[in-house]
């Protein structure tokens, strides 16, 4: 529980909250941020689409960010702000390549605020607060909200001024229609592909692009679709990724770093992109090899293990349990040679060369995992499921655990 705070005198000016607050606030973020996710989602139905769309995770973490950052600041002033300021940018941007006005994003601002608000008189009950407390921190939310409305109107104004013809801003249009998914009609694609001077493809590739970001549209083949902005950058290529397309990708890209998605039906387009952004996430934690230009194709194996960490972790658990309860030096040991023969289905001989052990060491672990194991490595969905499990943790870097 938070120590007590001293409460303002009655009928005092407002002022600065007290830092003590920011430890009443911090553990309503995760609730609170759920409630605005929500409510966003029913007040703004252009909102919802995006929030379940491919940049759903941007929304997130701008809303994420920018209530952080708020209680930050009561904590201390001072607090970095970047990563939030660059956030409320980008949501301005977006809202001008969508062709709207500010207007939405403006009261999206207001509900997150006003919710906030009433979070903040449920904690003035549950912690006695003074009323001029609460004022303070009323005052102190709706200034906020100016500030993030003044960053979103950066972006906004910055993003007209970069489009200066109809022509980028409808092609930008076009992409996050495309990327939409199935509940948009394809007479509005196919209007705004008209108005474009762009054909719409059967097919299409999406890529995702890595930080630092080097590359412009005018690098690109003109027949590609971009959207640029921070924090997750694409392209859309008409059609499959085929040599020609790497070689004119390679050479736009610079120093930038790609992951290439799947070659799918237009309307399938977001999965392209996920599967672009999986790939790159893959690669930034090391789970797949760096390189300027990583392909989803050549790693659907990776891509299909981890698909699912929290799923890996209970499918592990459940075919590695006649293990459970073995000192984790010997479980390890004997996970990694079951892991191995499971692999090669190799002979004593050949499994001990590739672990490096004397062979004799080998047929006593794998008589140790066959009294373990009895018959269920004899079962075929087992056995399946349990070199999966065994291939998606060698992938992962991990020993298996309780």
């Amino acid at each position: 529980m938070a120590r007590p705070i001293d409460p303002p005198v009655s009928g005092e000016a407002l002022r600065p909250l007290p830092t003590e607050f920011a430890v009443v606030l911090q553990p309503e973020l995760p609730s609170l941020i759920k409630e605005i996710r929500l409510e966003l989602t029913r007040a703004y139905p252009e909102y919802a689409a995006l929030l379940d769309g491919p940049y759903g995770d941007s929304i997130k973490v701008g809303v994420e960010q920018s209530l952080s950052v708020f209680v930050a600041r009561v904590a201390s002033p001072s607090a970095a702000s970047s990563l939030r300021d660059e956030l409320c940018r980008a949501f301005g941007r977006f809202e001008a390549y969508e062709g709207r006005s500010l207007e939405s994003l403006q009261g999206a601002y207001r509900l997150g605020a006003r919710l906030a608000l009433r979070r903040a008189q449920k904690l003035g009950r549950r912690y006695n607060l003074s009323p001029a407390l609460i004022l303070s921190f009323a005052d102190a939310i709706l200034s906020y909200v100016d500030e993030l409305e003044t960053l979103s109107r950066e972006g906004y104004l910055e993003a007209q001024n970069r489009s200066g013809n109809r022509d980028e801003s409808r092609r930008r249009r076009l992409l996050h229609l495309i990327l939409a998914g199935r509940p948009v009609p394809h007479s509005a694609l196919s209007e705004l592909a008209e108005q474009s001077g762009w054909r719409l493809p059967e097919q299409v590739t999406l890529v995702a692009l890595r930080a630092p970001l080097t590359l412009a549209q005018a690098d690109l083949d003109i027949d590609v679709l971009s959207d640029l902005t921070y924090p997750q950058p694409h392209l859309l290529i008409p059609g499959p990724f085929d040599e020609d397309r790497r070689r004119s990708l390679t050479a736009a890209l610079g120093t930038t770093r790609a992951a290439v998605g799947l070659t799918v039906p237009l309307a399938d387009a977001a999965d392209s992109l996920r599967w672009a952004r999986r790939t790159a996430e893959l690669v930034e934690t090391k789970m797949v090899s760096e390189a300027p230009l990583v392909l989803a194709r050549d790693e659907l194996l990776t891509l299909w293990l981890l698909s699912d960490p929290a799923l890996l972790g209970h499918l592990a658990a459940l075919e590695l349990a006649p293990l459970q309860g073995l000192p984790a030096s010997r479980r390890d040991r004997l996970v990694e040679t079951l892991r191995v023969w499971l692999t090669t289905r190799g002979t004593a001989d050949q499994v001990s060369g590739i672990l490096g052990v004397h062979p004799q060491t080998v047929r006593y672990r794998l008589r140790n995992i066959d009294s373990h194991f009895g018959d269920r490595l004899s079962d075929p969905g087992h056995r399946f499921a349990t070199e999966a499990v065994l291939r998606a943790l060698e992938l992962q870097g991990n020993r298996y655990a309780d």
